[in-house]
């Protein structure tokens, strides 16, 4: 039986994407240009909820590629795959093609 997680409240799910480390040419990049830390949106929270109650619903949707910050996140193993779990706020932001 696989396991799917399911974030709580502002919660995101991500898998980060790895760039190559050589081009199809056989070049080598360095490892500063396979820095970028993107990641794409496995699942999300309902959301948060206000003062009075009302829930805030989390500004990313299944799929998204987003931008995550350095450092931060709870890492976690489901079977063979690691993911993070990161806050919506902590998110610096989502790319658009």
């Amino acid at each position: 039986m696989a396991k799917r997680l399911i974030p709580a409240l502002n919660r995101v799910l991500v898998e980060k994407i790895v760039p190559p480390s050589k081009t199809t040419a056989g070049i080598l990049l360095p490892e500063k240009t396979s820095k970028l830390n993107s990641a794409k949106v496995i699942a999300v929270g309902p959301g948060d909820r206000d003062k009075s109650g009302n829930v805030i619903p989390v500004c990313f949707k299944e799929g998204d590629e987003v931008l995550l910050p350095e450092y931060g996140g709870s890492e976690i193993k489901l079977g063979d795959k690691v993911y993070h779990l990161f806050r919506d706020d902590d998110i610096l932001g989502h790319f658009v093609e």
